[in-house]
């Protein structure tokens, strides 16, 4: 059974940094993409970033670019999301979440963290 748990999420003040982690078990991943969504209140689910598990192929919506920094370490089973140069409208639940590579969607979920950016 594939369970996701993120962990790292807290207030931070504008214009600082976070680190969010993703602890993954259950399963082999090689044959996996894992992503990052949020969802704040009001609004629908966002895709943040994702990384292919063997390759490390990298996509990030451009609302990140240059500020967020995905990666995944596999001798400990966990992806990361660095955060910089948070904003307020970065303020949202965080959600890992893994599929199989060819897969439409998004099968497995971790429970998400709160992030909170003040101004």
């Amino acid at each position: 059974q594939v369970q996701l748990v993120e962990s790292g999420g807290g207030l931070v003040q504008a214009g600082g940094s976070l680190r969010l982690s993703c602890a993954a078990s259950g399963r082999t991943f090689s044959s996996y993409i894992m992503g990052w969504f949020r969802q704040a209140p009001g609004k629908e689910r966002e895709f943040v970033a994702d990384i292919r598990w063997s390759s490390s192929g990298i996509i990030y919506a451009d609302s990140v670019k240059g500020r967020f920094t995905i990666s995944r370490d596999k001798a400990k089973n966990t992806v990361y999301l660095q955060m910089n140069s948070l904003k307020p409208d970065d303020t949202a639940v965080y959600y890992c979440a893994a599929k199989l590579s060819g897969r439409r969607n998004y099968d497995y979920w971790g429970q998400g963290t709160q992030v909170t950016v003040s101004s």
